[in-house]
């Protein structure tokens, strides 16, 4: 079976399983079924089937897999947002028809990925203009996050995060020997030459300064994975991801005990149930709450407690689930919590299956990718895109801080969607290189 025909069989149980969720939460409201659900079931594999077709025109050699997989994702955030309020279900299902016009473009436009290279630097700068703009916008929850005009507002760290990838995969591929056999051994630790070594710590650096900033601790925790990944992989030298490491930890420990923004994260991972706790505590203890009460097996869709009936939260000038629920931001930051109340531990770990298999499918690419930059985009876009993930379900879960990012594909938020369809494209695009029938000489 060719690679575009198994995709394509793999979208149908996607199709499924948004109409059985959808088919769920309208038997939770109404104790009846409606057609609406096969309706909207048959709309998002239409739409996913489109897509499918571009791809089979367009990049018939890539990877079967990742579409659908991405696609999964979608559909268990729309049925989920779905659950928690309509109106957001119907503006994330616009936002993902948006996201995959991207997803076209950016395969139209940009067939030739490599010529990235070529303007490293100028990508650079702007991920760096993308990081500090927020700043000149109000803060939310203490952090600049977004910039807003008029009616629209989008998170310009998820796009910076694709810029920064790109400029190191560019920079490393072109100074990976460089930095690896021209390197001095001290006192154990492999050091690079200042020369070779020196712009890309100054860009990164900049970047770092732009995230810690803007106060996006998020995607200052992925931004730093990303760039120990790509050096890790572009020199297999250990030592420095050692050495980043200290860094890392250093700087933890500084901001941790000198910016009270980031002490107060602290804190409240570590006594999330101390008396007299720093404010926002309340937010980790109800996630945890909500997780405890699904199980195993979870209490079904629609069936947690997630708005109070009567007069809740008399103080709030927002509908829900912006204000007046029981569990904060459950389309967004806690919607992994929902997850779990709701389909229970099984449930949950499924999701986090499912990103491990896009993963699996992102390095597989890059370990087949015929080039340098070939491998360390696909290798950068694949951990960025798991990090990510890795943030938010361990902040929730109380295994890391809480931070502010959303797990790709199943939030609410526009600039997550077309910001991953576009990290989708490109690492379908190499994947598409990487798996085109070599010609065989005479």
């Amino acid at each position: 079976m060719s690679a575009r025909n198994r995709e394509l069989l793999a979208l149908v149980p996607v199709a499924a399983l948004i109409t059985a969720g959808f088919a769920a939460v309208f038997i939770t409201r109404s104790n009846a079924v409606s057609d609406v659900s096969l309706t909207y079931g048959a709309y998002f594999l239409g739409l996913c089937f489109a897509a499918h077709l571009f791809l089979r025109v367009r990049l018939p050699n890539a990877d079967p897999y990742l579409f659908p997989l991405c696609a999964l994702l979608a559909a268990i955030g729309l049925v989920v947002i779905y659950r928690i309020d309509d109106k957001l279900a119907f503006d994330q299902a616009s936002v993902f028809v948006l996201g995959l016009a991207v997803f076209c473009l950016t395969i139209l436009f940009l067939r030739d990925y490599t010529v990235l290279e070529r303007y490293r630097y100028l990508i650079a700068t702007a991920g760096i203009l993308l990081l500090l703009a927020p700043r000149l916008f109000h803060p939310v929850n203490g952090a600049y996050l977004s910039i807003d005009v008029g009616p629209v507002s989008f998170q310009t760290s998820e796009f910076a995060k694709l810029c920064i990838v790109v400029f190191l995969a560019s920079y490393l591929a072109e100074k990976r020997e460089l930095l690896s056999v021209a390197a001095r051994r001290i006192a154990g630790l492999t050091i690079p030459p200042l020369k070779h070594f020196g712009p890309l710590l100054v860009v990164w650096g900049a970047a770092m300064l732009m995230v810690i900033f803007i106060r996006d601790l998020g995607a200052s925790l992925m931004f730093f994975g990303a760039f120990l990944a790509l050096l890790y992989v572009a020199t297999g030298r250990f030592s420095y991801v050692l050495a980043g490491l200290i860094m890392f930890g250093v700087g933890a420990y500084v901001l941790g005990t000198h910016i009270q923004h980031v002490h107060d994260r602290f804190e409240i991972w570590q006594h999330p149930f101390a008396r007299n706790g720093p404010v926002g505590a309340g937010q980790i203890q109800q996630s945890l709450f909500e997780q405890a009460d699904g199980g195993l097996f979870g209490q079904g869709l629609g069936e947690s407690l997630l708005k109070l009936p009567g007069p809740f939260a008399p103080h709030c000038s927002q509908p829900f689930p912006d204000c007046g629920s029981i569990l904060p931001a459950p389309h967004t930051d806690f919607i992994y919590a929902v997850i779990t109340g709701e389909l229970g531990l099984f449930g949950a770990c499924g999701v986090i299956v499912i990103y491990a298999l896009i993963a699996a499918r992102g390095f597989k690419t890059a370990v087949m990718a015929p080039d340098g930059f070939s491998k360390l985009l696909a290798a950068g876009l694949t951990t960025i895109f798991a990090l990510q993930a890795f943030v938010i379900i361990g902040g929730v879960t109380k295994v890391i801080p809480l931070t502010g990012v959303t797990l790709p594909f199943v939030s609410f938020g526009g600039s997550s969607v077309v910001a991953n369809m576009i990290l989708l494209a490109l690492l379908l695009l190499v994947s598409d290189r990487a798996r085109r029938p070599r010609e065989v000489g005479p």
